[in-house]
């Protein structure tokens, strides 16, 4: 009976898991397609390093509005001009030395320069997170497809051993019930 029990408990677990598959799916695809960003192809492609550019050429040319081309945009594209724009400093570090300078500094050309990288990095940092975001959403709707199956199947398992258990008991319980017959014949005396 506890099989039985644990099986729809499975079952019920497998729904709900199916359901954050599908729900977080939608609106990984949903919110990514609003963007409205086609991946990068030719010139743009070929202007990257070499490791940026195979991660993204799987995805050439296609709208982005997956996790898993949220994630190489955001880590091949995004990152990569922003390491070339930035000489591979991060918005900390130049923000710091932007807010180090004084007013007079920072009206030059080169604190205006800086001031500009700045918002760049900012803006550019600002997108990749929400575009990791949408990927870890995806990763975790993913994980909750193969959940869900994982469930299903274990119902299925525990429902199938919870019947057979249950056929088994109603069986021994008809054995103990019986009344007992004599079918062998009483032993002979021995002279």
């Amino acid at each position: 009976m506890t099989g039985l029990i644990l099986a729809v408990m499975l079952l019920a677990a497998g729904g709900l898991l199916t359901y954050a598959y599908s729900y977080i799916g939608g609106e990984v695809e949903k919110q990514l397609t609003a963007q409205d960003i086609t991946m990068p192809q030719g010139a743009a492609l070929d202007a990257l390093p070499p490791a940026d550019k195979a991660a993204l050429e799987p995805y050439a040319g296609s709208p982005m509005d997956t996790g898993p081309e949220a994630r190489a945009y955001a880590d091949h594209y995004i990152q990569a001009h922003l390491n070339a724009a930035s000489g591979g400093k991060s918005y900390s570090e130049v923000s710091g030395a932007y807010q180090a300078m004084s007013p007079a500094e920072k009206a030059s050309p080169a604190g205006q320069a800086l001031g500009g990288l700045r918002e760049t990095l900012f803006q550019g940092n600002t997108l990749r997170g929400l575009l990791l975001y949408g990927a870890a959403f995806a990763t975790m709707g993913t994980i909750a497809g193969y959940a869900a199956v994982g469930a299903f199947i274990g119902a299925v398992i525990l429902l199938v051993l919870g019947l057979m258990g249950l056929r088994h008991a109603r069986r021994m319980e008809a054995v103990a019930t019986a009344e007992p017959t004599l079918t062998d014949p009483a032993p002979a005396p021995v002279s």
